[in-house]
């Protein structure tokens, strides 16, 4: 019975530890997901280095573009966009921000400025496509910027292959007749 009683108590003990152990990590974690608040609160200001965490990175990048410091945020972007966890939502984003910037240049009167733009959004939409064709947002986006300003007609089409040595077509073989009627 005293065996019982010390093997629960010692259970008990390292249970209240553990316990006392999970709430310290999560009041660091709490500390620290407190500093980054207040970092993005901020603007980023106080080191937003090559050192800051890519999730700062891309809400203070988010948080720019919601301003309106557009230029800012494009330039966040693109320094998230080789990152595993955040450089699809990158490029994405910087996409239609660049889209937006677009748009509002062409109704400003600069549509040779916007054109450039708008370039530069549908080559970042078809590289998240050439990555995951499935993805329907940037295939619709794709498709926005298009009727904006559709692709050259027979852009991706190759030349005909024109060589002498080429294979001919069937109708101009030597050979025999099966005598057709």
């Amino acid at each position: 019975m005293a065996l019982n009683r010390r093997r629960l108590g010692r259970m008990l003990l390292a249970a209240l530890g553990l316990l006392a152990l999970l709430a310290a990590h999560d009041a660091w974690q709490l500390q620290r997901e407190r500093q980054l608040d207040a970092r993005i609160a901020a603007g980023g200001q106080g080191g937003d280095a090559a050192d800051a965490p890519a999730g700062l990175r891309f809400a203070l990048a988010y948080a720019q573009a919601a301003s309106g410091a557009g230029e800012a945020a494009l330039a966040r972007y693109g320094t998230l966009q080789e990152d595993p966890a955040f450089g699809r939502a990158a490029r994405f984003n910087s996409a239609n921000l660049l889209l937006r910037q677009a748009i509002e240049l062409r109704e400003a009167q600069h549509p040779g400025q916007a054109l450039a733009l708008i370039e530069l959004a549908k080559e970042h939409y078809r590289e998240l496509l050439r990555q995951d064709p499935g993805d329907w947002d940037a295939r619709y986006n794709l498709e926005r910027a298009q009727r904006l300003v559709p692709d050259p007609e027979g852009e991706d089409e190759s030349m005909p292959d024109t060589r002498r040595d080429a294979e001919r077509a069937a109708t101009t073989m030597r050979g025999h007749s099966p005598g057709l009627p």
